[in-house]
């Protein structure tokens, strides 16, 4: 570990941010260029403290789930990310399978969607990042493990809850999405990849995923128009929009009602009931 380079880069990477360029408030005038230690440490869901010791050359080794989160909090591109990884002494992540490191461009267009539902998702259909209307709308799919981290897991095996955020009749159209992306994700990755163990893992336990994937179909749809449920608003019609990234190794997925209509209400309702959920959690007593 090289605890000088690593201090210099991070300190240099923050002082090149602005606040508008991680989705933050400028607020008052700064002193200092850049982003402050806080907020780089509130990006990367770490104490301030931690961080500080870190650009102050006193921190212990970070781990690789450390430097992912810093990575993402300072947008770093995939080559500086390597250096992150090197300077930390750590292997440098496969860059041919799928990485939870977002894409910056993806991730600048993300941090300016506050007001309809956005995700990032990897090939594999991994939430890499959502946002609160996002999660309100299709639940909480950050922080997950194994092969529950990927949609085509959690609809096949998980059904009762995947597949409760759309209508009964929708299910059998989403199922063959479902396994048409992931074919075209085990055709780029091939069959010794994760794709392929996520296959291996579908193809023994869901006879309706085995029955889908002799079918052959390849394709990646996201681009749709769809009905989604919420137990508390009711059904909601949304179009569903992609970005990809050049080599199509991760989506950004916005969601959008028609200007002025009920379901964009709804919408706006579901930003009302997360912010009263989360004040409610503020209050709750502590155990």
């Amino acid at each position: 570990m090289d605890r000088e380079a690593l201090a210099v880069f991070l300190r240099r990477r923050r002082e090149q941010l602005q606040p508008g360029d991680v989705g933050l408030s400028a607020g008052v005038r700064r002193r200092a260029p850049g982003l402050r230690r806080e907020e780089v440490a509130q990006l990367a869901l770490m104490s301030t403290d931690y961080y500080t010791r870190l650009e102050q050359q006193r921190g212990p080794q970070p781990s690789t789930q450390m430097l992912s989160s810093l990575a993402r909090a300072l947008r770093l591109t995939a080559d500086e990310r390597d250096y992150l990884y090197r300077a930390a002494g750590h292997a440098v992540p496969d860059r041919i399978t799928p990485s939870d490191h977002v894409a910056p461009a993806l991730q600048r267009v993300f941090d300016r969607l506050h007001d309809t539902p956005a995700l990032i998702i990897s090939t594999l259909g991994e939430t890499l990042v959502q946002n609160a209307l996002a999660a309100a709308l299709l639940g909480d799919n950050l922080g997950r493990a194994g092969f529950e981290r990927y949609e085509p897991y959690r609809w096949f095996i998980q059904p009762e809850q995947a597949r409760a955020h759309y209508p009964e009749d929708d299910h059998a159209r989403n199922s063959r999405a479902q396994v048409a992306g992931l074919r075209a994700a085990y055709g780029a990755m091939g069959p010794d990849s994760q794709a392929g163990m996520l296959v291996a893992e579908l193809s023994r336990r869901s006879e309706e995923f085995r029955a889908l994937w002799e079918r052959h179909e390849v394709a990646q749809r996201f681009a749709d128009h769809k009905t989604l449920l919420h137990p508390e608003v009711g059904p909601i019609e949304v179009d569903c929009q992609v970005l990809f990234t050049e080599d199509r190794g991760q989506a950004l997925l916005v969601l959008t009602a028609a200007p002025r209509s009920e379901d964009e209400e709804k919408i706006r309702l579901l930003g009302v009931l997360g912010a009263q959920r989360f004040r409610a959690d503020e209050r709750a007593p502590r155990a």
